[in-house]
């Protein structure tokens, strides 16, 4: 009985965050990184991802792409164009390459091979002024996003090719202007180049995108203010967002505050409705890399995801795949027994030093993070590579990024179950191992802890960061 209400209350909830975001929501999301003819980009296609999942959450219809050539753009643009007549609201997003010439910008399909500025005007690449026109213009409100402000790969062969006359080739992309409802919005200034970011990982734009402009009650405005400040600190300095925007009204995308007032046309939804369709958008993306072997695929299901309800999982076949361990020996528990405050307290050199690590007790957090599969060297000394893998590692779980340890992030530390060999000897000691070993076998591996249980750690890890993840959201 309890069973049946329980799933009568669920259907109830979806029926009604179905009916709140009645407005029409359309996005066009592509990330194109698998260059044939140029640098390939890491990130794009982890960009792609995580962004469409958070336009799923808050109502969005998303045409999705990534890796796309010249043709299969094409299909998408076609079916987002029929999609977005008459929407309410439109997103256009884009990470990949793309270049300016002569003050026009182009978005670079996987198979472009552009050795001139005819090859451009032909059709190699795809000119944004004129799909934005043709996909987006019967939208009520139109929001672009661009994170293609990359060096133009082309730019040297474009020249060399054009011997008799001046060709503007622009580094960048070039400044453009919003028509009536429009907001465009750049990861950099016109003619600055944009950062990719670390492989593996969001880049600095569209990590910003993701934290602000989808969360519950902001403006999109106000929420584009939140993402330059978020970027130029991330960068420092080095990168500040730029657009222009022409909308008229306010435009939420998750939920308005009591009386606030909206863009004409674009209704918004009480921002708690908005859970049962997430969950749902969630379990699918869950289920549908689970069995990846993809680490990135992983980290934008926790860019998206930052406290969903697979994130311990997410973390140990992050972990498991960067190791090239076997899941079962590398598999852990992430929150069970992990004290709240640590996701939120800042480290420092300060807290650091508080904790008073001699060179032992340091050479002790590199291999434990070695046993994590945060690859470095256990000297002892907590050197910038050092530095690096900290900061990797603090991303991986959630804590605030910094570099340096406190006393909480060092507990949770000791508390996670490592690859046993790992833990028992450092990068400098191998070697010498070898050395002495003499072709006789190898000293049988022991297991951290006082003879933990590879197979219960793993069993533990799962039941316990599935009820862990639940209990933080």
């Amino acid at each position: 009985m309890r069973t049946l209400t329980l799933l009568a209350s669920l259907i109830c909830v979806a029926l009604t965050a179905t009916a709140a975001h009645a407005d029409r929501r359309v996005a066009f999301v592509v990330g194109n990184g698998t260059y044939k003819n140029v640098t390939p980009l890491p990130n794009p296609t982890i960009d792609a991802k995580s962004m469409a999942s958070a336009l799923r959450n808050v109502g969005f219809e998303v045409v999705e792409g990534t890796n796309l050539t010249r043709d299969k753009m094409t299909e998408k643009l076609l079916d987002f164009g029929k999609k977005a007549q008459g929407a309410d609201i439109a997103v256009f997003y884009y990470a990949g390459h793309g270049i300016a010439i002569s003050g026009t910008n182009y978005l670079l399909p996987i198979d472009a091979d552009i050795k001139s500025e005819m090859d451009v005007k032909l059709g190699a690449a795809i000119n944004i002024d004129l799909t934005l026109d043709q996909t987006m213009s019967d939208a009520k409100v139109k929001l672009v996003f661009l994170d293609a402000c990359r060096d133009n790969p082309f730019a040297a062969k474009i020249k060399s090719n054009s011997p008799t006359r001046s060709v503007n080739v622009q580094t960048g992309l070039a400044e453009m202007k919003s028509g009536e409802g429009t907001l465009i919005a750049f990861a950099t200034g016109p003619g600055q180049t944009a950062l990719d970011g670390q492989e593996g990982a969001n880049s600095p734009f569209t990590r910003a995108l993701i934290a602000n402009i989808t969360q519950p009650g902001v403006e999109i405005q106000q929420a584009m203010t939140k993402v330059r400040a978020q970027v130029n600190e991330e960068t420092n300095k080095g990168q500040l967002p730029w657009g222009h925007t022409n909308l008229i009204g306010s435009v939420y995308l998750n939920g308005t505050p009591a009386n606030a007032p909206t863009a004409a046309g674009t209704p918004s939804a009480p921002t708690a409705v908005a859970a049962a369709p997430s969950s749902d958008v969630e379990l699918e993306f869950w289920r549908s890399i689970k069995d990846s072997n993809k680490t990135e695929e992983f980290n934008a299901y926790l860019s998206s995801y930052p406290n969903g309800q697979f994130r311990s999982l997410a973390l140990a076949r992050i972990a498991a795949l960067e190791s090239g361990a076997a899941p079962s020996t590398q598999t852990r528990n992430l929150t069970a027994g992990i004290d709240p405050a640590t996701f939120t307290e800042e480290a420092s050199q300060v807290t650091e030093d508080q904790i008073g690590l001699d060179k032992g007790q340091r050479r002790d957090v590199q291999r434990r993070l070695n046993g994590l599969g945060f690859d470095v060297k256990a000297t002892g000394k907590f050197d910038e590579p050092t530095r690096a893998v900290i900061t990797r590692w603090q991303a991986a779980r959630g804590y605030p990024k910094s570099g340096y340890l406190n006393r909480l992030q060092h507990k949770a530390l000791l508390t996670e179950v490592v690859s046993t060999t790992a833990t028992n000897s450092g990068d400098e000691e191998r070697p010498r191992r070898r050395a002495s070993s003499g072709g006789g076998s190898a000293p049988a591996p022991r297991h951290h802890g006082g003879g933990i249980d590879p197979g219960a750690a793993f069993v533990g890890g799962v039941v316990g960061g599935m009820l862990g993840g639940a209990f933080r959201r």
